[in-house]
């Protein structure tokens, strides 16, 4: 497990140590399904959103604000893959919640009840389930748990699973029972009250599970089988653990993912909206946000043009039979929008970015000596996202992706991914995120291109790797049909992981667009295609950045950098003359007056505006500032305007604190 370390926060302000009600730190692992395919739930959780997630916070640093530490314990929690024990506890809580709610409501028809990373859920097709029945349900399920009743597992013939789910009239689960194709059916028995299909496994009686570590997080709605025209589920979701202890450090680091959301703290700070007039899943970026993305965005151009990328800008939309030539219409319709009709031609919005820099790609005669070929893009894309799984910027219908395609020789792979590694490292460590998880993924049983290319590709994509230094776990078959990839996960404040970064060597395309250049032998030759993205979408990490700072940007992102304070109406003329020189040498900065200094103050830190200078009477004689500073945690003390506008431009053209 990677250990939070304080390189990766921009202040001693925002250093994590989190900690339960008697201050423990915490390790935790954030919700996925284990049957992603069964059904879609309506509401997404912040936690739910990462791909996984651990955090083991160190016993140092700033303290959340609300509380100061009591004592100092480490606690690690484990997941279901390092506890066995935690697994079944779990899974045994979902039958348990699903006999509950059958006793409280006998109408309701169960469905499918899995364990996750954080807890379990249960399924049901029942009248909608309210927070006060959440609280009789987990009552009922503590009777149950104090019964200790046994679970037992019996072997039945399908033909008898079948009567027995007919007399119970349990249609989902005769569904259920139609797509299970190993015999005999197992089933698994509380007692002699209640039974379920199950594989298991389970604790041996229900007196095993520690009722006092389980709780009923949230109710969701839930299509059956993720198909929104099936009927619409109530998913009531627990989480459990194998003791009150870790169950109080799991609550306190729900409360700091809360509090860090970046939906809320998008509306606090005056980032961006979601305009319901204009559509869900569109993402309005407001002046403060966006003065972030164009930092970002300058950041990104720089640093490709330094890689020897070319940018480009591509249409929105095109004519429908790029996409037939692609594939997309053929594999990717269900996520694209309707096509429309321009002057009797069919046109379509793009849903990706990489037809269009082929066709750029195409556009003359390329000869083995002009490879690699770089380009890049912030090209915006659309696609088609149900309403229901819209999520603040993680989850939105229009998005900016950081789109870039090499194009170059067989021998030059291994060398352009090692670029690429270099590249994103050196991106991604200047917003803070020095930890990563990266996954190989080898040739799936289906796929293209011959034997010989996919082993040189994958090799490639091993090499750079290990050149690189970085360790990396191999997903054997899980790469995409048309190539190998690399996919790095970045590791933010809480220690989620966030899936980010993807390199992908592409057989498909080049053949579908046949693009060729004349190699030294005047022979027309296929090259090979690199898809890369650093950062993902804008959208989407810009959610992980305002969760990652809790909104607290470093310097050289803030949208307001300094903010210029008047003791009194007095020292306004001087404010004024302060902020057009600050302006005047690129440092954002604006005058607030109207207010008494204390709450002048208070607002800015609530903005978490970096920096604070004040003027009064003593200031506006002497020519100077004294200067306040959220990275230090209070006042720095009197210095010149230079001196204050030379220490903004060092920390910001270094990304370092004031």
């Amino acid at each position: 497990m990677a250990t939070l370390s304080p390189s990766l926060l921009h202040s001693a302000r925002s250093k994590l140590s989190f900690h339960s009600r008697r201050r423990r730190p915490v390790s935790v692992s954030a919700v996925s399904s284990r049957f992603p395919a069964s059904s879609s739930a309506r509401t997404i959780s912040s936690l739910s959103v990462a791909t996984s997630l651990e955090v083991q916070t160190e016993e140092s640093g700033v303290k959340p604000e609300s509380e100061a530490p009591e004592e100092e314990q480490r606690v690690v929690l484990p997941t279901n893959e390092s506890s066995e024990r935690l697994l079944r506890i779990r899974h045994t809580c979902a039958h348990v919640m699903a006999m509950a709610v059958q006793k409280l409501f006998p109408g309701a028809k169960v469905t499918i009840g899995p364990w996750i990373d954080n807890g379990f859920y249960y399924d049901f097709d029942m009248e909608s389930v309210t927070d006060k029945d959440l609280k009789k349900i987990k009552k009922e399920m503590d009777r149950i748990i104090n019964r200790n009743l046994p679970l037992i597992r019996e072997e039945i013939s399908r033909e008898d699973a079948q009567r027995r789910i007919e007399a119970l009239n349990e249609p989902y689960k005769l569904e259920i029972l139609q797509g299970i194709k190993e015999e005999p059916i197992t089933i698994y028995h509380i007692g002699n009250e209640w039974w379920d299909l199950c594989a298991g496994p389970h604790v041996d009686s229900t007196g095993e599970i520690p009722k006092k570590a389980v709780e009923l997080e949230s109710v969701a709605g839930a299509y059956w089988r993720g198909d929104e025209k099936n009927a619409m589920l109530q998913r009531i979701y627990g989480t459990a653990w194998e003791t009150e202890e870790q169950l109080k450090a799991y609550v306190f680091f729900k409360e700091e993912a809360k509090r860090r959301d970046h939906r809320r703290l998008g509306q606090d700070l005056d980032l961006f909206s979601i305009q319901e007039d204009a559509g869900g899943g569109l993402v309005f970026w407001h002046p403060k946000g966006s003065i972030i993305r164009h930092t970002i965005e300058d950041f990104w151009k720089q640093t490709h043009f330094q890689h020897d990328y070319s940018l480009l800008y591509t249409p929105h939309v095109a004519k429908s039979h790029l996409w037939t030539t692609s594939g997309h219409i053929d594999f990717y319709k269900e996520n694209m929008y309707d096509q429309m009709d321009v002057e009797n031609e069919m046109y379509q919005l793009r849903p990706m970015n990489c037809p269009y820099h082929i066709l750029l790609f195409k556009r003359k005669l390329h000869s083995y000596r002009d490879f690699p070929v770089r380009v890049a893009e912030l090209g915006t894309v659309y696609r088609y996202e149900l309403s229901g799984t819209l999520h603040g910027l993680f989850r939105v219908r229009g998005f900016t992706q950081d789109d870039a395609h090499i194009f170059c020789l067989e021998d030059q792979i291994k060398s352009e991914i090692l670029n690429v590694l270099n590249l994103t490292e050196q991106i991604l460590l200047q917003f803070g995120f020095s930890n990563y998880s990266v996954n190989l993924s080898t040739r799936p049983e289906k796929s293209v291109g011959g034997d010989e290319i996919w082993e040189k590709a994958t090799n490639a994509l091993k090499e750079a790797l290990e050149e690189k230094g970085w360790e990396y776990e191999v997903d054997e078959g899980g790469g995409a049909f048309y190539g190998p990839k690399i996919d790095l996960k970045i590791q933010d404040a809480l220690n989620r992981k966030w899936q980010c970064s993807t390199i992908q060597v592409d057989f498909n395309l080049p053949e579908r667009f046949d693009i060729t250049y004349m190699d030294s032998n005047g022979e027309k030759k296929r090259p090979i295609m690199i898809h890369r993205a650093v950062l993902g979408s804008l959208e989407r990490f810009f959610g992980v950045l305002i969760e990652h700072y809790a909104g607290d940007f470093p310097l050289w992102l803030s949208p307001v950098q300094a903010r210029i304070l008047p003791v009194t109406d007095s020292e306004v003329k001087y404010c004024k003359e302060v902020v057009d020189k600050l302006k005047s040498n690129g440092i954002r900065a604006e005058l607030c007056q109207g207010e008494r200094l204390p709450k002048l103050i208070r607002n800015a830190e609530k903005q978490k505006i970096p920096l604070m200078a004040v003027a009064g009477p003593k200031e506006v004689e002497a020519q100077t500032l004294t200067v306040r500073s959220r990275f230090s945690g209070g006042d720095i003390g009197a210095m010149t305007i230079d001196e204050f506008i030379s220490k903004i431009q060092t920390a910001v053209a270094n990304r370092t604190s004031f």
